[in-house]
């Protein structure tokens, strides 16, 4: 209904609703219908109206009060498992420096990142590959290496793995409510990659990769298996990679980090179900 400016009020004052009801009833003593004329004056109206903003107000309250009891789920914090936290930066970090007479490494991971990457290894190929690491498990991977790459890139290729497993080692501290296993297959093009693990405290890894060419650029790919060998040493981890397919050396290398990164990150994210307790029937997983 629509009214004009002049006389608004004046027909609102006084309106008339004429409500016809049929109601039928089994009883004899009611009327099978009755009609009745309500008249309201424009105080009713806004008396309704008024009445009616209360109980959509009320209404919105009770849905956001019932919201707010619902069980919430919170994710352990890092003090929570026993991790050396060697930043001010949140998360279950793993920080190493190791300096022999070969090599000079600094390692910062922290398992909780987002996926930032900085590595200065010396070696390309290497920091390439790290930072799928870091892209693929959405850790916060920071490498800075200076070594004797001028004899070739073994030593500096092997500390940088020993200190990413130590750090590793840190990060996880007592390994509570963790989900522990990781399993993936990464394909790129024509390569096929699968990696499973156990964050056991157990160091073993079988390697069953081919790669067919003795070099990436100036990378030895003799080095992949070695590298991974050195991160299970320090980092305590069971660890198979297989090749199920591929021909290209840089795309099987490749694969292999990013299932490597995926596993990895499947098996250091919290099993909410486990309510932080150890996810071994000894109740304890360390080092061995």
């Amino acid at each position: 209904m629509f009214f004009g400016q002049n006389g608004a009020h004046n027909r609102l004052s006084h309106m008339e609703l004429s409500l016809s009801h049929r109601l039928f009833y089994s009883s004899s003593s009611l009327p099978s219908l009755f009609n009745s004329r309500i008249k309201l004056s424009q105080t009713h109206l806004f008396s309704l109206n008024n009445h009616h903003q209360k109980l959509q107000f009320f209404t919105g309250l009770h849905h956001k009060q019932a919201a707010s009891m619902e069980p919430q789920t919170t994710i352990p914090h890092s003090f929570d498992n026993g991790s050396s936290i060697t930043s001010s930066e949140t998360g279950r970090i793993g920080e190493v420096k190791r300096t022999t007479k070969e090599t000079n490494v600094h390692v910062r991971i922290n398992l909780d990142g987002t996926g930032v990457a900085e590595n200065n290894s010396g070696i390309p190929f290497l920091d390439h590959m790290l930072d799928q690491l870091a892209s693929h498990g959405l850790f916060d991977v920071h490498v800075k290496a200076t070594g004797d790459i001028h004899i070739d890139d073994h030593h500096t290729n092997e500390d940088v793995a020993l200190a990413i497993g130590t750090a590793l080692l840190q990060a996880l501290g007592d390994r509570k409510g963790i989900n522990r296993f990781g399993d993936f297959s990464a394909p790129l093009d024509e390569a096929l990659v699968h990696v499973s693990l156990d964050l056991s405290g157990r160091p073993h890894l079988n390697f069953d990769v081919q790669i067919p060419t003795q070099r990436v650029g100036t990378y030895d790919t003799q080095l992949v298996e070695h590298f991974f060998q050195s991160l299970v040493n320090t980092s305590g981890m069971t660890l198979h990679i297989r090749q199920l397919a591929g021909k290209n050396s840089h795309h099987i290398i490749e694969a292999t980090f990013k299932a490597f990164a995926r596993a990895l990150r499947q098996a250091t994210e919290y099993d909410l179900r486990r309510g932080g307790s150890v996810p071994s029937s000894k109740g304890v997983l360390s080092r061995s």
